[in-house]
């Protein structure tokens, strides 16, 4: 009988309702044993201890369909970028050679980036050296998985060979947009994970003055390593060398905030994610003896206890932010962000700094609704009724008056006055 390395059809719709209830779990990218370095399957942990639930996608074993997103055919082939490594002749140009590859799998070249967006139900990775967008559809309810890419690279890489554009960090931002980095820093991508994707290059990492001669630049302290979203808008970076950095989106300046405590000096740090207690829980890709959970608060991290098989895993993603359990006043609000853009809304960006909200009616039926902001006390700020005409609409919602900066309530009714949407939304000046 031919081994079966996905869940029955029954087990795996719990699974996804599970998955979008946040519950304390992760996504992550191994090999197909704990000493593999071929970082092509996918699994799913358990974040409190790091035993492995389950296999989704087990490279030459599990039966998959591959499709360009934007035709939905097939995808046949795979350009990449090779640099001939011979000697440089005189007058002679070295130029990038085409390799051709024929009915890829979609982790045919590895990855070491993962991004998982619970709203949209979409697994994100990105091919190591080439720079390939794609996504595993966990919506879909066959047994058989589909994966779906696009054309247009995150970075554009002209030698296969070149690590330093290698995309080695993803994850999803407040703003409910993945972001991906390239391992020197020199390019910060942002992705859209609705129907059409869009890919905006922001620049590169820039260094805050204090971080003196830990830039986020160098190699040997900087590379590698992962990216999570913090609820305040920022990322949190940390390097494969055991490195934590801070990243203001809207100006990219990237601020060292120290180095994880505890960790075997040989932990080459390669893939984060949050718990549901809101502490960061990290996997090495070159160390077997397990998975660590680092307190945020003073960088400090501590052994998972592992019954199980440990894998070492090239990549970790969850649907929690950073500071989702938390409340706080003063230069970084935060709140809980897993209630916003449940499976049926999505509100974003969450904190607003501009006055403008956008409103994703992802499953909602066509209709007329009304978005009601409030304070903390449910007194009215404002109301705008809407006309939804389809499923996973986008309402563009400009605040008329800007409150003042604070923590409110957005709520969303029905035709009928029917309550369906309520939750806090962060004012930012």
């Amino acid at each position: 009988m031919q081994k079966r390395t996905l869940l029955s059809l029954t087990f795996l719709f719990l699974f996804l309702a599970g998955f979008s209830q946040g519950k304390n779990r992760a996504f992550a990218i191994t090999g197909q044993s704990n000493a593999n370095f071929n970082w092509t399957d996918i699994r799913t942990i358990q974040l409190n201890s790091g035993d492995i639930e389950d296999v989704l996608y087990e490279s030459g074993v599990t039966k998959f369909l591959f499709k360009n997103a934007l035709t939905n055919k097939a995808v046949e082939s795979i350009i990449i970028n090779v640099i001939p490594t011979v000697p440089s002749v005189e007058n002679r140009k070295v130029s990038s050679e085409k390799i051709e590859i024929v009915n890829p799998s979609p982790t045919f070249l590895k990855s070491a980036a993962l991004a998982y967006d619970y709203r949209q139900e979409k697994l994100f990775f990105a091919s190591m050296h080439t720079g390939h967008l794609s996504w595993l559809d966990l919506r879909h309810s066959d047994n058989t998985p589909v994966f779906y890419t696009i054309d247009q690279p995150l970075v554009k890489n002209e030698d296969f060979q070149d690590e330093s554009l290698n995309i080695t960090r993803m994850g999803m931002g407040a703003d409910g947009k993945g972001y991906a980095i390239t391992n020197d820093g020199s390019q910060v991508v942002s992705f859209t994970t609705g129907k059409n994707t869009v890919i905006t290059n922001l620049g590169g990492l820039i260094d805050a003055v204090s971080n003196n001669d830990i830039s986020i630049q160098n190699r040997c302290t900087s590379w590698g390593g992962d990216i999570i979203g913090h609820v305040s808008g920022k990322l949190i970076l940390f390097s494969a060398a055991q490195n934590v950095f801070e990243i203001d989106l809207s100006n990219r300046v990237t601020t060292y905030l120290g180095r994880v405590k505890n960790l075997p000096a040989n932990f080459s740090l390669n893939g984060a994610a949050v718990d549901e207690e809101d502490q960061v829980i990290v996997s090495s890709a070159n160390t077997f003896e397990g998975y660590y959970k680092i307190n945020m608060e003073d960088l400090s991290a501590k052994k998972l206890e592992t019954k199980g098989k440990v894998f070492n895993a090239s990549d970790l993603a969850s649907s929690y932010l950073l500071g989702h359990s938390k409340q706080k006043t003063g230069n970084a609000v935060l709140a809980s962000r897993e209630m916003i853009g449940n499976k049926f809304i999505s509100v974003y960006p969450n904190p607003v700094y501009t006055g403008n909200v956008k409103i994703g009616f992802d499953k909602m039926e066509p209709g007329k609704y009304t978005i009601a902001l409030t304070d903390l006390q449910g007194r009215l700020i404002e109301r705008k009724s809407v006309n939804i005409l389809y499923k996973g609409q986008v309402e563009n919602y400009t605040l008329k008056t800007k409150p003042v900066k604070g923590i409110y309530m957005i709520k969303i009714t029905d035709a009928g006055k029917k309550n369906i949407f309520s939750d806090k939304l962060i004012i930012e000046n």
